[in-house]
């Protein structure tokens, strides 16, 4: 249910909050990119299953982070240009 005053979602209004912050955009894109790069790594040595979601999860989370933390980085940017 939409909150009408605030005009989102109950459960994510804590998450959109900390979304607007570079430092959590940056950790949290770090995060990804390590789970990205992690996963594959055990594939190989075999200590994870291979299987078709993981492998896609895989390359979801190296993507994902990526591009947060670009943003994270042109928010912070801009915010020490002020």
């Amino acid at each position: 249910m939409i909150c009408p005053r605030t005009g989102s979602f109950g459960g994510l209004l804590a998450l959109s909050i900390k979304m607007k912050s570079p430092r959590f955009l940056l950790t949290f894109g770090l995060i990804l990119l390590l789970l990205g790069w992690i996963l594959p790594f055990l594939m190989v040595l075999k200590i994870v299953p291979s299987t078709f979601f993981l492998n896609f999860f895989s390359w979801g989370a190296s993507v994902g982070g990526l591009f947060l933390g670009m943003i994270g980085l042109a928010m912070l940017t801009t915010i020490k240009r002020r």
